[in-house]
């Protein structure tokens, strides 16, 4: 059992929560491979025609779990590769998942945790919530994450995102297109589950879908080439002497100089 991600089904939705509140539900393997998991028996559920992506704790998700990075820098070129390609599988199984997504976001998602929300169809958020792809402030490249940001929210607003690494907040976030709405705390849940109520009850589940594949297959060759740069880059980065120097200040809690 993997206890970093829970899931449960109730009224035709599928609950999938993130559960390693203690570390921010950073991405770990263990919460990577159990967010696959998740994703492929919701996918072959039946009962289940929505899926509610959420967490427990003060953060939704912090990003990448740099420790286990600073781990990784000691891998070779290959076997960095092939964890790249675990990251990469997880976020195209989400964007292409043949049923609709909806993320409720009840704080922060920070680099590949805001990059879990970008490939959500639906985002609501709360208004305290932060958003921002950080990786330029530690060495790291957003690589690929920044396939899927750029096909929804367009090049110029990625560039801006990306290259800045600045937090914004869930308000800016809504006005990018990075998330669908802003809703105050005491309401995400109930709004989020009844926009996943209204989908279920007013839209044919075939017409779900196939729009959403037809969407997804528009750029599809595309996007694969893409991401198949996008994951060679992310394994490159990550023996980067910069990369090295900015986990290692992150997790020493100083600042690098670059």
């Amino acid at each position: 059992m993997n206890e970093a991600v829970l899931t449960h089904v109730a009224d035709r939705i599928g609950f999938i929560t993130l559960n390693r509140p203690e570390k921010r539900n950073a991405l770990s393997p263990e919460l990577i491979s159990g967010l696959i998991a998740a994703f492929e028996a919701m996918k072959i559920n039946d009962e289940v025609k929505v899926v509610i992506l959420r967490a427990n704790g003060k953060a939704f998700c912090a990003g990448a779990d740099l420790a286990y990075l600073q781990q990784l820098q000691d891998f070779t070129f290959e076997e960095n590769l092939e964890d790249s390609q675990r990251l990469r599988g997880l976020f195209d199984l989400i964007y292409s998942f043949p049923k609709v997504v909806i993320a409720e976001i009840q704080g922060h998602a920070l680099a590949g945790g805001c990059g879990l929300a970008t490939v959500c169809d639906f985002a609501f958020a709360v208004p305290d919530a932060l958003f921002g792809y950080t990786e330029v402030a530690i060495g790291f490249v957003p690589a690929l994450v920044s396939v899927f940001l750029q096909e929804q929210i367009g090049g110029a607003k990625t560039q801006e995102l990306l290259l800045s690494g600045q937090l914004i907040s869930s308000s800016k976030a809504a006005e990018l297109g990075l998330i669908t709405e802003v809703v105050s705390s005491e309401f995400l849940e109930k709004s989020v589950r009844d926009f996943a109520d209204k989908l279920i009850l007013k839209n044919s589940t075939f017409s779900l879908r196939e729009t959403k594949l037809l969407l997804r297959e528009l750029n599809r060759e595309s996007r694969e080439k893409s991401l198949d740069y996008a994951a060679e880059l992310n394994a490159r980065a990550r023996a980067h002497p910069d990369c090295k120097k900015g986990i290692s200040a992150f997790l020493q809690k100083t600042k690098p100089e670059w």
